[in-house]
């Protein structure tokens, strides 16, 4: 079986890596005024060319920044939107470590005037001869710890015209992606995931969302920011049940989003979770629609113990059971650094893992 030739790859990964200090340091100076913005920004280009190289060294065709520019996984975008702004977490599920980050709160008629993200996807487009890839947080991700309380009614007086402004400012910015040379984009989006978990669900309902309709709405708002997508753009969502510095909040298996959104999401593939026993088994990607492709996330970036290759490779096995091999990659769970601080893990745990999955699925499906 040939390698595939676009996204996602046999061989990918989600995204985030482990910060370096010096960048990490770098960045701190920078937000107390001990380092002007281009010094900053020179530590941020360095960082990230470097770690590109450390990619690019383990064999990844799917070449990321490592998020290098962001203090958060989705608030550093959510927030440059006009009419958003940060809000500090006053009450939601709290991560297995009993901390949380803070929330984007909708102050003002939401829009996209100046580019946001661009700029990260052309310096790495500059420094990689592979495949630049980036990622976005999913549009649910304002909503979907505070529900409606997170938008001000004095800036809407209704939900429609708040998600119509919403997925509008998406779109701009996926335009202006793509127009900067963009192929590969992924959307990060846990609440498919959180909404496998009963104890979620409920939270749902206790503030007066029905959880299965509020799943159709979280697909469609996905849907309708992509259904403009510029050609040669292949697109896939990744979903998680949560990593903070190597915490999770949400458990249980796919079965109660799987139809929906493995079924009707106008994406190329899915990276789902599999690391562990939170998720499930295998049965939910029955509802895979023809075409697109799952991404198996069978290696863990939340601890240091390096899986056994025998031990992936036996559980693509078993998910063959349900989806042809040629409709399968492999990669880690998550990111190594979802945010700034960064997982339970040092960079040669994160390089051996990645590596772990390009030998993996070069072993499995040739390459």
């Amino acid at each position: 079986m040939t390698a595939r030739t676009t996204p996602p790859f046999r061989a990918d990964q989600v995204g985030s890596l482990l910060r370096p200090p010096a960048l990490a340091e770098a960045r701190a100076k920078g937000k107390a005024g001990e380092l002007p913005p281009d010094a900053v920004r020179a530590a941020e280009d360095e960082a990230i060319r470097e770690v590109v190289a450390l990619q690019e060294g383990i064999g990844m065709q799917a070449i990321t920044d490592g998020e290098f520019r962001r203090d958060y996984w989705h608030l550093d975008f959510l927030s440059a939107f006009e009419g958003c702004e940060i809000w500090e977490a006053r009450r939601s599920q709290s991560f297995s470590n009993t901390e949380q980050p803070p929330m984007v709160k909708v102050t003002g008629k939401v829009s996209r005037g100046a580019p946001i993200f661009v700029d990260h996807f052309a310096f790495l487009k500059s420094v990689t001869t592979q495949t630049p890839k980036i990622t976005l947080p999913g549009p649910a991700m304002i909503h979907l710890r505070p529900g409606n309380e997170a938008v001000d009614p004095a800036a809407y007086r209704d939900m429609d015209s708040f998600w119509a402004d919403l997925t509008a400012a998406y779109r701009k910015e996926i335009a202006d992606l793509a127009a900067a040379g963009c192929t590969y984009l992924q959307i990060d989006d846990v609440s498919f995931a959180y909404l496998c978990d009963e104890g979620m669900r409920q939270m749902f309902r206790d503030r007066g969302d029905d959880p299965d309709e509020t799943l159709k709405l979280y697909v469609s708002l996905i849907n309708e920011v992509l259904k403009d997508r510029p050609a040669g753009l292949h697109v896939t969502v990744h979903m998680c049940r949560g990593n903070f510095k190597s915490a999770w909040v949400a458990q249980g298996g796919y079965e109660p989003v799987a139809a929906e959104v493995l079924g009707k999401m106008a994406v190329d593939g899915f990276f789902m979770e599999y690391d562990s026993e939170r998720a499930g088994g295998f049965e939910p990607l029955r509802h895979l629609a023809d075409g697109k492709v799952v991404v198996l996330g069978l290696v863990s970036t939340k601890t240091p113990d390096l899986e056994a290759e025998s031990d992936l490779k036996r559980r693509i096995e078993e998910a063959t059971k349900y989806v042809p091999l040629e409709r399968l990659c492999l990669s880690p769970q998550c990111g190594f650094s979802s945010t700034h601080h960064g997982n339970a893990v040092t960079v040669d745990d994160e390089k051996a893992k990645l590596g772990l999955v390009v030998n993996t699925a070069a072993e499995v499906w040739g390459g």
